[in-house]
């Protein structure tokens, strides 16, 4: 049993970091790039919807402070997060930081349930970006010459099934996964040139907003009072309750900043620039988010703004009846950013783990030419594709949710857990008010993810289920942190007369 908790030593880490060569990942991602990362990854659907359905049904223009109250339980993961990836410079974020601090077992389940995160969430992504194309080409009376969600029908053991593929899902997928296949730096320049365009959008609505704010003053503040709307009777419907509720939905417009610690292993100097990265862009989103919910419940009376996109529809509000185009053309590059970023980081966890010996050696190959994990990149893509294209999967928000804040746990207990172990190890970057900081980051998480529905409850436990059989029939006979194990507890051969 002891060695299903064994810790990976942060020397044979550290020695892993510093391989060079044509068979290891290129360093060439600077503070920039990693910041634009998470900014790809974080911005997405969330600031053009979540926004007006928050401030409908639970908090009113209070919502900004449900964004700030998010930003708070998130920046409490993101401070342990950044000391970690300073500490532990290598691709496999949450999975490696577990694997240094609380065992073997605990990393697998938390590779494991990243798949959930990165997988599942681009294939989720995708759906929502064919969406917003389909809205695009409306606009323009753009009538394509096919169905981009053509019906198939398959009989499998004399049942016929019948799903829809979605072309435009399919597509872009396809596309990214080529671009991550040529190499990282091509993949964050394209995901820059991606947050670019969508970081313009917010702030061409940012002001426009605020130049209508300085003109209608009055109609502004009317719609914000009263701040704090009366609580209705019920828990989180208005009020402070509906504060705190509407922050745990907004919450998970933040879902992926810790994509960029999968990027350790690429960055030019991690130690410096990782939690710039990681805490910069989280502080850039939050602004962004408090801002744009501000103005927008002072431009529409808050129960107006349960729409599918709230943002759009205050643009028009205030005479831009052009903002219909506008966000879609934020959130198609916004969303595309964001798949980008989810398949790297799956990717980069799925290597570090090949390279431990937890999955197949094919796994962690590279290409040595564009020094990228090309094999698993095309798997994964063909993966997430195939959700995408074939699947409903408004059931698996959740799922993918509980996968991120499991992570955020294991992460802040990990820090936690390293500086009771080993107190003087260098460190970069140092959280602040330990252990205050990762009990806080921890508490925000499990509640969070107690409160999810059931069924999702039910669907991540079959996961997690899976999972491990996987780990016990393969994995435990081929980790190289427990052959090590292995040859140092084997007895010492002894001569024969």
């Amino acid at each position: 049993m002891a060695k299903l908790f064994a810790i990976k030593p942060l020397s044979v880490v550290h020695e892993e970091a510093r391989e060079e060569g044509e068979h290891t990942l290129k360093r060439s991602l600077g503070p920039i790039n990693l910041i634009t990362l998470g900014i790809g990854a974080i911005i997405g659907a969330g600031i053009f919807v979540l926004t007006g359905t928050a401030a409908a049904q639970f908090a009113g223009p209070a919502i900004v402070l449900s964004f700030v109250v998010a930003g708070i339980g998130c920046v409490f993961a993101g401070l342990c997060y950044a000391e970690f990836a300073s500490m532990i410079p290598i691709a496999g974020s949450a999975y490696t930081y577990g694997y240094t601090t609380l065992g073997e077992l605990v990393a697998w389940i938390i590779g494991w349930a990243l798949c959930l995160e990165y997988a599942f969430g681009a294939a989720t992504v995708a759906v929502g970006w064919s969406g917003y194309v389909s809205s695009l080409l409306g606009f323009f009376g753009v009538k394509l010459p096919f169905n981009p969600t053509p019906s198939v029908s398959l009989t499998l053991m004399g049942h016929l099934f019948s799903a829809k593929v979605d072309i435009f899902a399919l597509s872009a997928i396809i596309v990214v996964t080529t671009i991550l296949v040529v190499g990282v730096k091509e993949s964050a320049n394209f995901n820059s040139a991606a947050v670019m365009i969508k970081v313009s959008v917010v702030l061409i609505f940012i002001g426009l907003a605020t130049a209508f704010a300085f003109t209608h003053w009055n109609h502004m503040m009317a719609n914000w009072h009263p701040f704090i709307p009366k609580n209705l009777g019920h828990f989180g419907e208005y009020g402070w309750s509906g504060i705190m509720r509407g922050a745990s939905v907004v919450f998970f417009a933040y879902i992926g900043f810790d994509a960029v610690s999968t990027a350790a292993q690429e960055a030019r100097n991690p130690q410096k620039d990782m939690p710039v990265g990681i805490l910069g862009s989280l502080i850039i989103c939050t602004v962004l988010y408090i801002i744009v919910s501000g103005l927008l419940t002072g431009i529409k009376p808050y129960m107006s703004l349960n729409t599918p996109a709230p943002v759009a529809d205050g643009a028009a509000a205030i005479g831009a009846g052009w903002g219909v185009c506008l966000i879609d053309l934020g959130a198609i590059a916004g969303l595309a950013s964001v798949m980008l970023v989810m398949i790297l980081g799956q990717t980069r966890v799925l290597y570090t783990m090949a390279k431990d010996g937890l999955l197949p050696s094919w796994v962690s190959r590279i290409h040595p030419r564009f020094r990228t994990p090309w094999l698993v990149t095309i798997a994964v893509g063909i993966l997430v594709a195939f959700l995408a294209a074939f699947f409903n999967i408004a059931f698996l928000g959740e799922l993918v949710s509980l996968g991120t804040l499991l992570a955020f746990t294991i992460v802040c207990l990990g820090v936690w857990v390293m500086r009771v172990r080993q107190p003087d190890h260098p460190r970069p970057f140092r959280a602040p008010w330990v252990p205050f900081v990762p009990i806080a980051g921890m508490v925000i998480s499990v509640s969070l993810m107690v409160s999810t529905d059931l069924p999702a409850k039910i669907g991540f436990t079959i996961w997690l289920v899976i999972g491990l059989a996987i780990y016990f029939s393969y994995s435990t006979k081929h980790s190289k942190v427990q052959r090590t194990i292995q040859a140092q507890t084997a007895p010492a051969p002894t001569g024969q007369d």
